[in-house]
């Protein structure tokens, strides 16, 4: 069965395999995955409005450096960040109802595909600007910082970001105050339509990143062991109190920039040759190269996954929209009360 393949659900149901990192991962990934899989039939039904962008392609990223980081942990992240969510532990439910602009959503329905925020998961957003994030993950890890916490602040942004103001500036504060920062740069290829080579004069973007002073290098994306094994070393280094670690993750999205996006600029036989290397099928070829029984757990993880989604589509259908009333909450401050008349 290849990674793009979708299950059939009416598998028998099968007791949950034993936990082991490989199966965690391949389990995360595949729910990635299929959850997105599903966004896309939902959008086609009209039932999810607005831009979504999809994160097929690149799950070894989310669940590789999400697996070296703790609960205490922050997170901050993209507009393509449903796998980042997903990879954090927010639920599948939470999310698909954000989705749908539900009550019940992690955001309360207020912010949709590009704004999941959940702060029991320390997980600050989804940010529909590109590099808004970088600011924002300074900010919590300088407040870390200042109170002598020992946590980690991870933010995620794409190779564009690359191009703005705000990583330069993060990048120079976090080195210059020695911030618990880690920046992960997942380098897609594509700023939107625009080829790295088109919009970089240096597309060697780690190289650029440490000439700030930090320690930096490139990672393949696509490989969840590696991008593991790279979060594991930096994290270890934020803690050891050697000052922010970027980390750039070569990866690719296999579908287009956004749901609206034509995707006309990528040659079709690049993109093919990129799924060859498919992140979920790479996790299983190692798996069974290790003697695994994979093959015959597979149906049983993803019949589970399956229905983890079916339930979170139906509790999204059920869940009722915040009513009129309540529109600005959290949007205007309501007028002080204190017994003298307003000024016109």
């Amino acid at each position: 069965m290849t990674a793009a393949a979708r299950p059939p659900r009416t598998h028998p149901r099968k007791a949950a395999p034993k936990s082991t990192p490989d199966r965690d991962a391949l389990t995360v990934m595949l729910r990635i995955r299929r959850f997105e899989e599903r966004c896309v039939e939902l959008y086609s039904a009209a039932k999810i409005r607005g831009f979504v962008h999809l994160y097929i392609g690149e799950e070894a990223v989310a669940v590789g450096v999400c697996a070296a980081l703790t609960s205490e942990d922050a997170v901050v992240s993209t507009y393509r960040e449903h796998g980042h969510a997903l990879a954090r532990g927010i639920s599948a439910e939470s999310v698909m109802a954000e989705m749908y602009g539900k009550v019940t959503g992690c955001s309360r329905g207020h912010g949709g595909s590009m704004h999941l925020f959940d702060a029991t998961h320390r997980f600050y957003g989804g940010n529909a600007i590109v590099g808004g994030g970088l600011p924002l993950a300074a900010g919590l890890a300088l407040a870390d910082r200042m109170c002598d916490r020992p946590r980690v602040t991870c933010c995620f942004f794409g190779d564009g970001a690359m191009a703005e103001g705000e990583f330069h500036e993060t990048a120079n504060l976090a080195a210059l105050w020695d911030l618990p920062l880690l920046l992960v740069c997942e380098n897609n290829q594509y700023a939107m339509g625009t080829a790295l080579r088109r919009e970089h004069a240096q597309t060697d973007l780690a190289m650029r990143a440490a000439s700030y002073g930090m320690a930096a290098w490139a990672v393949d994306g696509m490989d969840v062991h590696a991008v593991a094994s790279a979060t594991r070393r930096a994290v270890e280094g934020i803690r050891a109190g050697n000052g922010p670690h970027f980390l750039e993750l070569r990866t690719y999205r296999f579908r287009a920039h956004s749901m609206y996006d034509s995707d006309r600029y990528r040659d079709k036989a690049e993109i093919e040759r990129w799924k060859e290397r498919d992140p979920i099928d790479l996790l299983l070829g190692r798996m069974r190269a290790a003697g695994e029984p994979v093959d015959r757990e597979l149906p049983g993880i993803e019949q589970r996954i399956c229905e983890e989604i079916d339930a979170a589509v139906d509790a999204a259908e059920r869940a009722p929209a915040e009513p009129v009333e309540a529109l600005l909450r959290q949007v205007t401050s309501p007028p002080q009360e204190t017994g003298e008349a307003s000024e016109p």
